[in-house]
């Protein structure tokens, strides 16, 4: 079945670097669209950033210029680099597959520190 398993979360002061990953399985990786999305309390859950089959990526105004999406499709694992993290990053960030898939991860915990 479709799997996406997330890790690379932790607590980091303001300015600070991390990288998640989220290793699929399941589907046809190569072939699909993977997206970044966050949730922080009280809060709707927002697209971070998502990339194509073709690598073209697309960013929330809010990460532009410190985010960056990627993808290893021979490892079968898309990554989000996180540089300048700021406190209003703090948040649980999914990965997700889109159609025909639409399956989320179970979520990794961010914590910035000011």
């Amino acid at each position: 079945q479709v799997q996406l398993v997330e890790s690379g979360g932790g607590l980091v002061q303001a300015g600070g670097s991390l990288r998640l990953s989220c290793v699929a399985s399941g589907f046809g990786f190569s072939v699909s669209g993977l997206a970044w999305y966050r949730q922080a309390p009280g809060k709707q859950r927002e697209m971070v950033a998502r990339i194509t089959r073709d690598s073209s990526t697309d960013y929330a105004d809010s990460v532009k210029g410190r985010f960056t999406i990627s993808r290893d499709n021979a490892k079968k694992t898309v990554y989000l680099q996180m540089s300048s993290l700021k406190p209003e990053d703090t948040a649980v960030y999914y990965c997700y597959v889109q159609a025909p898939w639409n399956r989320w991860g179970q979520g990794t915990q961010v914590t910035v520190s000011s």
